[in-house]
């Protein structure tokens, strides 16, 4: 059903977008499966077609790792991608933010099932701990960073994906995860109620939508009006929802960033 559901957007896509129009790839950061994503994200990807007139593609990786791979080798036009990632990539090959979710911070989480007994970090001490890859700011990060300010040792363990961590965990796979909220809250209801939190880091600048350096001044003010003008819809405001973006999208610019350089991380340089 669900393939079904994919076919039939990218035969309407294909359909009602402009075939003369300029071929833009919208490379997603993979916290969940692919399938999922692409369920999620193509109406954003058909709506911002049809704002600009460009044919906006989705994209994404197997995992966060070869993400990080394709967005350095310059794959995406457009790229969603997490605040640590657009410091180093900003840097790199002169990715330029655009836009980012509204009166939003991004907050770093740790689950365990909700029947555990588990509840601080403490009672974690040489267990192994489920998160989606290594340079995961918020899920891994943050959360690796508190556990060794508060000595707490652990096994990580890197399972490609924000939902995988989160069924590692339901599963009893692991007894621990960390993870951020937005995912936990578009996670299947029926199993991130078997979840609870038991540590929530300090606010960060959340994900950036992020313009290539080889787009244009005239096509990156058109793609980011695109993104902005979704607030003021009905339509547009649910799609947003659906992406987990409740408070809608504001304008945005590199030195929004800066909190999250302060922490002077190097996992990727």
């Amino acid at each position: 059903m669900q393939a079904l559901f994919i076919a039939s957007i990218m035969m309407f896509f294909s359909s009602t977008v402009l075939a003369e129009g300029k071929i833009l790839k919208l490379g997603v950061v993979p916290q969940q499966s692919a399938s999922n994503l692409a369920k999620a994200w193509l109406p954003l990807t058909l709506s911002l077609s049809e704002k600009t007139g460009y044919q906006i593609r989705f994209a994404t990786a197997p995992n966060i790792p070869e993400f990080e791979k394709r967005v350095a080798a310059g794959e995406y036009d457009i790229t969603y991608l997490n605040p640590y990632h657009y410091t180093v990539f900003s840097q790199s090959i002169g990715l330029r933010a655009i836009a980012r979710q509204k009166d939003k911070r991004i907050h770093g989480i740790i689950v365990v099932r909700k029947d555990s007994d588990i509840s601080s970090l403490s009672m974690l001490s040489g267990v192994e701990i489920a998160f989606p890859a290594p340079a995961a700011f918020a899920a891994t990060v943050l959360p690796q960073a508190h556990l060794r300010l508060e000595e707490v040792s652990f096994m990580p363990q890197y399972v490609s994906s924000h939902d995988s961590v989160y069924s590692g965990v339901v599963k009893g796979l692991f007894l621990a995860g960390g993870g951020i909220d937005r995912t936990l809250s578009t996670f299947p209801k029926a199993q991130s109620d078997k979840l609870k939190v038991i540590w929530r880091s300090e606010g960060y600048t959340p994900h950036a939508f992020a313009v290539s350096a080889d787009l244009s001044d005239e096509e990156t003010d058109r793609i980011q009006s695109a993104l902005l003008s979704l607030n003021h819809q009905e339509d547009g405001m649910k799609i947003l929802t659906r992406l987990g973006f409740k408070t809608g999208l504001m304008k945005s610019e590199d030195k929004d960033w800066d909190d999250v350089r302060s922490l002077k991380i190097d996992l990727l340089n």
